[in-house]
């Protein structure tokens, strides 16, 4: 049989869905840079031991290095479907705060499928087999190390925190500087290109260093507030009114409504103003990314304890 010609009606839906696609694609975390740079800096801050574990659980082709698999979850986004929503968390309009129960849940209602959640599913992967509580479950613990590096990045980016009526920016559509864009992937991916390409002369690896420099220097004081979960949690990607304020989800929703949104309407314009003024804040938060990863990582596999064996 052959195909008849789709009416309007049909063709503006499938403009649509086409339209839908294309928003979705810009959902999904850091760009590659972005997600290298967070899992670089994690790796000079982790332990021995941690170190050791990491490159047990990576898979050969990441030559032993996690970096070079930190975007893993995003190739593998169109083959994972059921990922999709465990990139970002959707919060309010103009609420500017996130809450884990009204917050954390994909576009049919299920709960614990997002960003947030699928942090706390994987930490608790890794823990369970790591400290042998599960031996009955079977885990791949190679991808649960994988997404895990992955989404503590993509918590870390405000935008991933951002507002379900824009789709945390998608749909918000700017300039940046000439090229028509929107304004999530201004945050995913190019401040961070255009930083590279103006102040750090094409290389990607000079900015980690700059970041690390900072981290030693600028901000060394706030170090251990950043790796502190309190109450000796492992992970803490959501605020709990026991827990110190700044935490991953929240500040994220705050730096969203502060920086990302502010003087970024639709149709406007971003350039210099806008660049050098944000700037300070993706860096900071892929330090944040860096160390809290390491952290995480760090006491999950701490020394007193060895992976269950199947």
């Amino acid at each position: 049989m052959g195909f008849r010609r789709m009416g309007w009606h049909e063709l503006l839906w499938v403009g649509r869905l086409l339209v839908l696609m294309q928003l979705l694609h810009g959902v999904f975390g850091w760009g590659k840079d972005g997600h290298f740079a967070v899992c670089k800096i994690a790796e000079e801050y982790l332990t021995k031991d941690a170190l050791a574990t990491v490159k047990e659980l990576l898979p050969d082709s990441a030559g032993g290095e996690l970096a070079s698999v930190c975007s893993w979850a995003d190739d593998v986004r169109w083959h994972y479907h059921w990922s999709s929503p465990l990139h970002y968390v959707d919060t309010p309009d103009f609420k500017c705060n996130y809450k884990y129960c009204r917050d954390c849940h994909d576009a049919a209602g299920h709960k614990d499928h997002c960003v947030t959640g699928a942090i706390f599913n994987y930490t608790k992967q890794l823990f369970s087999a790591y400290q042998g509580y599960s031996p009955q479950l079977s885990y791949n613990l190679t991808e649960a190390l994988m997404f895990l590096a992955h989404f503590i990045g993509d918590v870390h980016q405000p935008l991933h925190v951002g507002f379900l009526g824009d789709l945390g920016g998608n749909t918000i559509t700017v300039r940046w500087y000439r090229r028509k864009t929107n304004l999530h992937h201004v945050w995913d991916t190019m401040i961070i290109d255009s930083a590279v390409k103006t102040l750090y002369g094409s290389d990607l690896a000079t900015m980690i260093q700059a970041i690390q420099r900072n981290i030693t220097d600028a901000w060394s004081n706030d170090v251990s507030s950043w790796e502190n979960c309190g109450h000796n949690q492992t992970v803490c990607p959501n605020l709990h009114d026991e827990l110190p304020i700044y935490r991953y989800a929240s500040e994220s929703v705050r730096m969203a409504c502060k920086f990302a949104y502010r003087n970024a309407t639709p149709g406007s314009t971003l350039e210099d103003e806008y660049f050098l003024s944000r700037l300070p804040i993706v860096e900071k938060r892929l330090a944040q990314g860096g160390i809290r990863l390491a952290a995480v990582l760090n006491r999950l596999f701490n020394s007193e304890v060895k992976i269950a064996q199947a």
